[in-house]
């Protein structure tokens, strides 16, 4: 049986497809959009508009990047306040234009560097939550590999959040979660078990409402599988009427911390 901490070194591991790759095989004609017209461009987070099975949907994900040079020009996953401000620019527009919105959650947590808290990372974080509660059109995430603390929920108020088999999420990291109880970062799988992170816990939980299976390095059933599922998924959200879909929306968000099942 694999550990929780295996769970997250799989979720962590260098050869796995990050946003972009998600992006490029299952839309087509994606034409990204930068800028959050205040400040900046982050490019820890990727947006933009394209086609899914001749729909037009609006698409973001959170980009670790492949190589340490492109590790590093995108801040290892760890946006700025001013990539959460793009992705809700890129949200309110999606719902001017009756766009689905899907999101596709890989960070280890938002960037907590001076200049992302001078520029208000918690209020940037907190207005992604309050909005996307309200968003008039459907939203889809999904977590492809890390999913930490507030820098992943701030993608991750949709009507459905999907996970892949191997991703994680969590408030905080096994490393940080070990090292404020036990003073110990060598607690560190303890800490894995005792955060109940993976993708069977959410699951369990009520988290998520689906796991995708992944079929080891190979991911071309996923993107296929995926393609499908969210095409279908976005068909069925866009036919509700904007009240039930936003009623549905809070109905999911209400019932978090309800007593869990036994696990």
């Amino acid at each position: 049986m694999t550990s929780a901490y295996e769970k997250v070194k799989a979720a962590r591991a260098s050869n796995r497809p990050t946003g972009l790759a998600y992006i490029s095989n299952i839309f087509s004609e994606f034409t990204e959009l930068h800028g959050d017209r205040r400040f900046a461009d982050d490019p820890a987070i990727v947006g933009g508009i394209a086609m899914l099975e001749n729909q037009p949907v609006t698409v973001i994900a959170i980009e670790k990047g492949k190589d340490l040079k492109e590790k590093v020009r995108r801040n290892f996953g760890a946006p700025n306040p001013e990539g959460y401000r793009k992705a809700l620019r890129l949200m309110h527009q999606a719902e001017k234009f009756s766009r689905p919105v899907v999101c596709f959650i890989d960070t280890s947590g938002a960037f907590c560097g001076i200049g992302a808290e001078e520029r208000g990372q918690g209020q940037a974080i907190a207005e992604n939550l309050m909005e996307m509660m309200t968003l008039r059109t459907p939203v889809l995430s999904i977590l492809i590999g890390e999913g930490g603390s507030g820098g992943a929920l701030a993608l991750g108020v949709a009507d459905e959040v999907w996970i892949l088999e191997n991703a994680i999420y969590s408030v905080i990291s096994p490393e940080g979660c070990a090292s404020i109880l036990w003073k110990d970062t060598a607690k560190v799988q303890d800490a894995a078990q005792a955060l109940r992170l993976t993708a069977q816990d959410m699951k369990a939980f009520g988290v998520v409402e689906r796991i995708i299976p992944e079929n080891g390095a190979d991911f071309t059933a996923v993107y296929e599988n995926l393609q499908k599922a969210i095409a279908a998924k976005l068909a069925s959200l866009s036919a509700l009427p904007k009240e039930t879909l936003l009623q549905n929306r809070y109905a999911r968000f209400r019932k978090f911390g309800a007593p869990a099942k036994t696990l």
